[in-house]
């Protein structure tokens, strides 16, 4: 896992080639890259809840106790699977409109390898204040995807921004959807604990 994050993360070129050549099922590529690599935020996201806490200014900062975390952390890691999941599915969905080849393997593995970047950013999660970090190292996985559509689809350079963009806004309102429903879940077990 170590040398396919690496691969990924500084030459995708060549590592979107390997990625489509490897034998892998979608449940492979679940339990094997995913799952481990959605544990990176969720844990360090748990862990600064509840020992730095989210700042307020001048009120103080608002630390979360371990209950209401734990219970945001594995909402968040279940509904980052399930949206993995369903990004895999609209892409191989989208593929013909941008005359690309549908493969709903293919399309998964682009889903989850496009992500790598935000997964090994959770780290910063640690310290809450470093969300906004977090999303703009995430930006990096566009450049991934943009890499990745013409090997793993098959999809014509010409199209592949155009691919991209309605991806990405499909994977944009499902991200909100599920920041929505664990932050409403860690909201509705919240009981702050305030530190000034």
């Amino acid at each position: 896992m170590i040398e396919r994050i690496k691969g990924i993360l500084f030459s995708p070129r060549t590592e979107w080639e390997k990625i489509k050549a490897e034998p892998t099922t979608i449940a492979q590529v679940l339990t094997g890259y995913a799952m481990p690599l959605a544990l990176i935020p969720a844990i360090f996201g748990l862990l600064g809840y509840v020992l730095i806490g989210v700042s307020f200014g001048m009120f103080g900062f608002v630390r979360y106790p371990f209950v209401s975390a734990i219970v945001w952390a594995i909402v968040w890691f279940i509904l980052t699977l399930i949206g993995l999941y369903i990004e895999g599915i609209v892409i191989n969905a989208l593929a013909p409109t941008f005359d690309s080849v549908p493969n709903p393997t293919n399309a998964f593995k682009l889903a989850v390898y496009s992500m790598t970047p935000y997964f090994v950013a959770g780290v910063l999660y640690i310290f809450p204040l470093l969300g906004v970090l977090v999303l703009l190292i995430s930006l990096y996985g566009l450049y991934l995807m943009y890499l990745g559509m013409p090997v793993m689809m098959l999809t014509p350079r010409e199209k592949v921004i155009g691919y991209m963009i309605v991806s990405i806004i499909v994977m944009f309102v499902i991200n909100i959807i599920i920041s929505a429903i664990a932050g409403g879940i860690l909201a509705a077990t919240y009981r702050p604990i305030w530190r000034f």
